[in-house]
């Protein structure tokens, strides 16, 4: 299977992590990523600026999945993904708007299809590939560790538009988690946002949302939190010590991308899933791993 691939911006500039563990796991289920010619930002940073701005940002990443000839496009980061799920619902539901973007676009010789299947790794994971090959795809014991799922807003909502999960009771990503074996707790916190919306306006009740979910979960005593959008793991791994110092708690939560524990599974490098660039204590992670299965996993 040929996916296109759109990256976004956070992830090239500094959740390479992320890139990297989606890179090493896709190909080993039968998935190849295929780069965009070119690539320009999604739009998402400027639309209260200019919404027609953002639009057509959008839809000239579709544009550009058309151009090589997929119709197949897979959005790792959230943010992105809902801007460009957002803009495909609108030109499908305004056709005066459809026709100034096309127009628009047309100045480039780009052509916009709507007829693009948009993925985010979650649902491509649970929907696409499947559970049972995720589970066939495991050669490490999971078995015995206790995870926290945290899908993010952007990925399940608003739900009006086709979301990658249930917005009220998301589960795609807890059973991805339970296809390797871990169990994925319910938590009453689940749902809360990361605070990552508030970080540049309002810093202080951002870093509080962010500590609080961390601590309501070090209190439950999992081995970790398992994410699925950047900007969420920056506020979680990243900020983490910013986040305790605020609230007045020693937080100590490994924070880890789904990809890079499913690439623990597949037995893949640590250093390939870029697990080293993660700032929480995620060797916590390996070394109950390595247990569990008796294999010593190094960097």
């Amino acid at each position: 299977m040929q996916l296109a691939v759109f990256w976004g911006c956070k992830i090239l500039t500094s959740q390479y992590a992320y890139e990297m563990s989606v890179r090493q796991v896709t190909p080993k289920l039968g998935v190849e990523l295929v780069d965009l010619k070119e690539v320009n930002c999604c739009g998402n940073p400027i639309e209260s600026v200019n919404r027609l701005a953002t639009i057509y940002m959008s839809a000239r990443i579709l544009a550009l999945t058309n151009e090589i000839g997929l119709r197949e496009l897979i959005l790792p980061c959230s943010r992105c993904h809902f801007t460009i799920c957002e803009t495909q619902y609108l030109l499908a539901t305004d056709k005066k708007l459809e026709e100034k973007i096309t127009s628009m676009l047309r100045e480039e010789n780009l052509n916009y299809t709507p007829d693009i299947k948009i993925w985010h790794t979650v649902d491509l994971l649970h929907d696409n590939i499947g559970l049972e090959r995720i589970r066939e795809s495991v050669k490490r014991e999971m078995g015995g560790l206790k995870f926290a799922s945290h899908i993010g807003c952007q990925a399940i909502r608003p739900s009006y538009m086709k979301r990658v999960d249930n917005a009220e009771n998301p589960r795609k990503l807890d059973r991805l988690i339970e296809a390797l074996g871990a169990e994925s707790i319910e938590y009453p916190e689940k749902l809360d946002c990361c605070g990552a919306a508030l970080l540049f306006s309002h810093q202080e009740a951002s870093l509080s949302l962010t500590g609080a979910k961390l601590r309501a979960l070090q209190e439950r005593r999992v081995d970790g939190l398992v994410t699925s959008c950047p900007s969420c793991h920056i506020m979680f791994d990243t900020k983490q010590e910013n986040s305790a110092a605020l609230i007045g708690s020693k937080l100590s939560i490994p924070v880890i991308y789904y990809t890079q524990l499913l690439g623990l599974a597949m037995q893949i490098k640590e250093e390939d899933l870029g697990l080293h660039l993660n700032k929480s204590p995620v060797d916590a992670i390996i070394e109950k791993i390595e247990k569990r299965s008796g294999r010593t996993l190094q960097f």
